[in-house]
């Protein structure tokens, strides 16, 4: 009886607390419903404003002598002499003596040269005075008809002519190989490399030093056949006056401190590069190592320079951020009704920074800036307005 009770009392008190349990699940509030509203991206923009774009077409290339060549001896001997700016890096001016070679023996050779002339001068008086008694003889002799040239001495004559005609050469040639003991710069410049010093023996051809001229350097600069389009490029041909190159801005770094040069392209070279298919420009640099009022660093050969070339100016195009340019040549358009839009364009031209659009772009229309990887078209947006106006920077100007 006992354990019949307990178990009684067991189900009891079970089933009273399901029973509470169920109507408290039946009674208890419902939960109300909300309704969350689409996230909706917040981008930046742009408005598309028609303008004039300057082409600026960027390369590379090193610094090279206009004029290099290599100053060497015309004449054998002892090198006596040399002048202190025969050195490596040493300026120079033009006609200036670079180095004396011993001249004794080219002094000697000139007197007795300048002997021999005298020489082949009496030789040739005394050649026409027995010509001169031998037409006299025949005159005398009542012979008729012209006498024959071993008569007069003719052969004579003329042999002594031309010994004198020798003697002379001879004697100029011995005053240019004296002259030429004088090593003398054939314009102003700087030394590359000297390779002789003094009491070296030096013979016809021994190379004394490296030069190159310092009027003007040039730069070797590689473009692409598109960008070959946007500049006026001095072509030349036979017969015509070659046209004047565009202009060209050189940057480099000198001490620590970007130095900058200004140089036009004054020449293309005839072939294409058939590994690169580039087409190969050079500028020139005047007065390279002139110092400039601020201070500006002499340009150097084998100098490494970026090269900006001043192109031709793109009219009524629209200029933006090259990160706005989708791929294929697309971009996002945000419309009146805050809409996303792809549109596609006509890019002519782009570089690291900026994309230049000649069609597809309406004045006043919103470019879309900011990425948005997963973005259709019909999108919502909203446009971020910061307190001052985004705007694409232009580096290009007329």
């Amino acid at each position: 009886m006992n354990a019949f009770v307990k178990t009684l009392l067991a189900v009891m008190v079970l089933g009273g607390s399901a029973a509470i349990g169920l109507n408290l699940l039946t009674t208890a509030p419902r939960p109300e419903k909300k309704k969350i509203p689409p996230m909706v991206p917040v981008v930046e923009v742009i408005q598309a404003q028609p303008t004039h774009y300057r082409i600026q077409v960027p390369s590379q290339g090193s610094v090279t002598p206009r004029t290099r060549i290599t100053l060497a001896a015309q004449v054998a001997g002892v090198v006596m002499e040399i002048d202190p700016s025969l050195r490596n890096g040493g300026f120079f001016d033009q006609g200036q003596t670079l180095a004396r070679i011993d001249g004794v023996d080219y002094e000697h050779a000139v007197t007795i040269a300048a002997a021999e002339v005298a020489k082949a001068r009496l030789s040739l008086s005394e050649a026409r005075a027995q010509a001169d008694q031998a037409r006299r003889d025949w005159k005398k002799s009542g012979l008729d008809g012209t006498p024959g040239d071993l008569a007069v001495h003719r052969p004579q004559l003329e042999q002594a002519q031309a010994l004198l005609a020798a003697a002379r050469a001879r004697l100029n040639q011995a005053r240019v190989d004296r002259e030429r003991t004088r090593i003398q710069a054939p314009f102003a410049g700087r030394v590359l490399e000297k390779m002789v010093d003094v009491g070296q023996f030096v013979s016809r051809g021994t190379v004394i030093a490296s030069i190159y001229a310092v009027d003007s350097v040039e730069v070797r600069l590689p473009i692409t056949d598109t960008h070959a389009a946007f500049l006026r490029l001095p072509e030349s041909y036979p017969g015509e006056t070659t046209p004047e190159g565009p202009p060209v801005t050189l940057k480099g770094v000198v001490g620590g401190r970007m130095q900058q040069w200004q140089g036009r392209i004054v020449r293309t070279e005839g072939t294409l590069d058939t590994r690169t298919r580039q087409l190969w420009v050079i500028a020139q640099i005047d007065a390279p190592y002139a110092r400039a009022a601020e201070g500006r660093a002499p340009l150097k050969v084998g100098q490494h320079v970026e090269a900006t070339i001043k192109g031709s100016i793109l009219k009524n195009v629209f200029v933006i951020p090259r990160h706005a340019l989708l791929e294929d040549q697309h971009l996002r358009i945000v419309t009146e009704t805050m809409e996303l839009m792809t549109r596609a364009v006509q890019v002519a031209w782009m570089d690291r920074e900026q994309a230049v659009l000649t069609a597809g772009l309406r004045t006043g229309e919103s470019i879309c800036l900011t990425p948005l990887p997963y973005a259709i078209d019909g999108m919502k947006v909203r446009i971020h307005r910061p307190e001052t106006p985004i705007t694409a920077t232009r580096r290009g100007r007329p």
